[in-house]
């Protein structure tokens, strides 16, 4: 058993992988052999948690994942604790495995209680083993919602002032998309939710939904058990993306050696009164923290900025002087309805392209323009966008909601419709490249939720794309790696401190 952190990569495997390989392992076993590990490790990570526990109440539902509970009861009973359990099942209805556990826990001594304690203050730690992966969050797969009691015990979890160690997923939690089926969750507005320490002992694999969307925040500190068993046979459905180890460069290299990236952005405010320069100015000061030799910026501001005072490294051109075919090209950021006009320029001439913010949209309200971009790839020049919901969606034609729903589909989807690498933002920022498992991002946090970060990622991914000269797999993992050191950042940033996207931006070079 061991902590997944972000030192190393880790493979995800969905809800149809892990069942494969329980049954597998459950027919590889003696009978009840698979549960009595899972529990046994759950009871282990709960001394480790709390090892001056003096009571536990653990919550356990009617399938399998209620069985581990019961097995987890046995174990930290017999070491001396009161443990308190609630469970949703019955001997005659549950499965032979945790009838056994239930067995097992009746005779070690465990207390049953019907509903959640009443005073919830009496617990020192509580375990939730209500579901597991029992649950789908997909509407078209038409999941069950909670009873009353069901209810009733997770709303006791939510609000637990103790900590809560939950057995696989948080109960409700899809492990495919991180997000809860419609009623398990807590009200997003209730800041009483989930103010205790949250842990998560994921067995057997790890699952995508604890790493994006909702599961970064109900998981917590996620754990993982491989129950003893051999390494998976399985083909990963996701990546948890690795460290990145920055290449020493060599004292005989230059500014060439780095590659150039090109900003094209920032319209000006004479156009629609709306004055987005700042936009690209960010992108351009991150390529140029983030190592790139030289950042040029065109903006669409009709000449009206030369000169960066605070920056003077940037150099400043009309788009009409800059040789596309030489460079790596940052469209979009601030862009505002001036980028349209230069855009299809920029697909069919870029020799590397990131494309962000109104690039997006732009792209989203024409089919020509994504014909271009699909062309790239068959010329083999290689494309990042990098979208926020939202604009996913209008590429998509779906509604932010729904991209939502399911991350790591969409931007599968997205990446291999228009035939580029997709960086879907968000909470557990979601990396896809047409044909292959894709990479959810372990790094970042709240403070990225700022205006103009994103404009600093679409800088520093031009740097990582400019440096490597990159086509092909290797776009692929540029990208990968600004997205890591980006969120790195917000998580080093001193505490005390406020992250801004200008701050960030300056700084970048420095985690």
């Amino acid at each position: 058993m061991h902590p997944v952190t972000p030192l190393q990569p880790h493979p995800l495997f969905n809800t149809a992988a892990t069942r494969r390989m329980e049954r597998q392992a459950a027919a590889a076993l003696p009978p009840h052999a698979l549960m009595q590990r899972a529990g046994l490790a759950v009871a282990r990570l709960a001394r480790a948690l709390a090892p001056h526990t003096r009571t536990v109440w653990i919550a356990c539902g009617p399938g399998n994942n209620g069985g581990d509970g019961l097995e987890a009861a046995m174990h930290l009973q017999r070491d001396g604790r009161r443990v308190v359990v609630t469970w949703l099942g019955s001997p005659e209805h549950a499965p032979a495995d945790a009838r056994q556990s239930w067995q097992r826990a009746q005779a070690a001594g465990v207390a049953w209680a019907d509903e959640a304690p009443t005073d919830m203050t009496a617990s020192d730690l509580c375990i939730d083993a209500l579901l597991g992966i029992g649950v789908t969050s997909i509407p078209s797969a038409a999941p069950r919602e909670p009873n009353s009691r069901m209810l009733a015990t997770l709303t006791a979890l939510h609000y637990s002032p103790a900590p809560v160690l939950a057995v696989d997923l948080p109960s409700g939690l899809d492990a495919d998309t991180g997000q809860f089926a419609a009623g398990f969750s807590a009200p997003a507005s209730d800041t009483r939710s989930h103010r205790q320490a949250r842990h998560t002992l994921s067995l057997l694999t790890l699952k995508p939904g604890l790493f994006t969307a909702s599961g970064r925040d109900a998981a917590g500190k996620v754990w993982l058990d491989d129950l003893g068993l051999p390494a998976a046979q399985e083909a990963p459905s996701a990546w948890l993306a690795g460290p990145v180890l920055p290449a020493p460069r060599s004292h005989a290299s230059h500014k060439g050696s780095y590659g150039d990236v090109a900003v094209v952005g920032g319209e000006g405010l004479a156009a629609r009164g709306l004055g987005m320069t700042g936009a690209a100015l960010l992108a351009a000061s991150a390529a140029l923290h983030a190592g790139a030799g030289r950042v040029l910026v065109a903006l669409l501001d009709d000449g009206r900025m030369a000169l960066d005072g605070v920056q003077p490294e940037l150099m400043f051109r009309r788009f009409d002087a800059l040789a596309l075919e030489e460079l790596m090209v940052v469209c979009g950021c601030g862009g505002g309805e001036a980028v349209r006009t230069v855009l299809p320029t920029v697909l069919a001439q870029a020799a590397r392209l990131v494309l962000d913010a109104d690039a997006l949209n732009a792209l989203a309200a024409d089919a020509a323009l994504r014909s271009l971009v699909v062309n790239r790839s068959v010329r083999g020049l290689p494309t990042v966008l990098t979208p926020h919901p939202l604009e996913a969606a209008r590429l998509l034609g779906l509604s932010a909601a729904e991209v939502q729903a399911d991350r790591l589909r969409a931007a599968q989807q997205l990446a291999q419709q228009l035939h580029c690498i997709v960086i879907l933002k968000g909470s557990g920022t979601v990396i896809a490249a047409p044909g292959q498992a894709p990479a959810i991002n372990p790094t970042g946090n709240a403070r990225l939720a700022t205006a103009g970060t994103g404009d600093v990622l679409a800088g520093m991914v031009g740097a990582g794309l400019a440096g490597g000269r990159a086509t092909g797999a290797d776009a692929l993992r540029a990208a990968t790696e600004a997205v890591y050191l980006h969120g790195l950042a917000a998580d080093r940033w001193p505490a005390e401190g406020t992250l801004t996207a200008g701050a960030l931006a300056r700084h970048i070079g420095n985690y």
